[in-house]
């Protein structure tokens, strides 16, 4: 018990600020000292809104080597000595939370001209599969009383069917074998049936001539 230091005062209010340090705000007034047992716990949101509720107050001699290890952390440790060298190349100090708010800014900058250029490819990949598409032509055909649909043969009228299967499948049934058998038996009757009446008017008009020039065939007859 004797060989135990207890905390004092000071370590106590220091610890129940560390335990809610997400309520931390203005710490303009706080000695430095207190704060470089403070901040350390913040994260990087947390110690960017003690810094903005603390404006007017300079907290770089505590916080500057708290945003380098954020920047490293954040950026990476090439990027980090890529700084560190070009601000001793040109004699020049910058505070590392600047150094921090203008990396992010300057990635941000070019995340979005890198999503422009890809949205620019996308657009002339749309623009070009666009101009491959096969065009439907407006113009409207002559019209006409009766519309046939076939190639190289006799036409098909399939004008009143809506459907371009319906369409198809009519047209394959029209030029099926057996529709044009019985198209050719049709066909072939209605002849004959031109032939018969041929013939019968001709035999007609020949009995009538027969009768008119020899009287004695009529005598036969009678």
């Amino acid at each position: 018990m004797s060989g135990r230091k207890l905390p004092t005062l000071v370590d106590l209010c220091v610890q129940k600020v560390i335990d809610n340090i997400r309520y931390l705000g203005n710490v303009g007034s706080v000695d430095h000292h207190l704060l470089e047992r403070i901040l350390p716990h913040c994260t990087l949101d947390q110690l960017m809104h003690v810094e903005k509720a603390s404006e007017g107050s300079d907290l770089s001699p505590v916080t500057d080597k708290l945003w380098k290890k954020f920047f490293e952390k954040q950026f990476g440790t090439n990027s980090t000595n890529e700084v560190i060298k070009r601000m001793r190349e040109k004699r020049v100090s910058f505070k590392w939370m600047q150094l921090y708010e203008a990396k992010v800014k300057e990635m941000a900058q070019a995340e979005n001209e890198a999503l422009d250029r890809i949205k620019q490819l996308y657009k002339k990949e749309d623009a070009r599969k666009q101009s491959r598409q096969v065009r439907l032509c407006t113009k409207v055909p002559p019209s006409s009383k009766r519309r046939f649909w076939g190639d190289n043969g006799p036409g098909y009228n399939v004008s009143n069917v809506k459907s371009n299967i319906m369409k198809k499948a009519k047209i394959d049934l029209l030029k099926s074998q057996e529709v044009k058998n019985l198209a050719a038996m049709k066909k072939n009757s209605i002849q004959r049936s031109n032939s018969s009446s041929s013939i019968m008017k001709t035999g007609s008009i020949s009995g009538i001539g027969s009768t008119s020039k020899d009287p004695k065939s009529s005598k036969r007859i009678f």
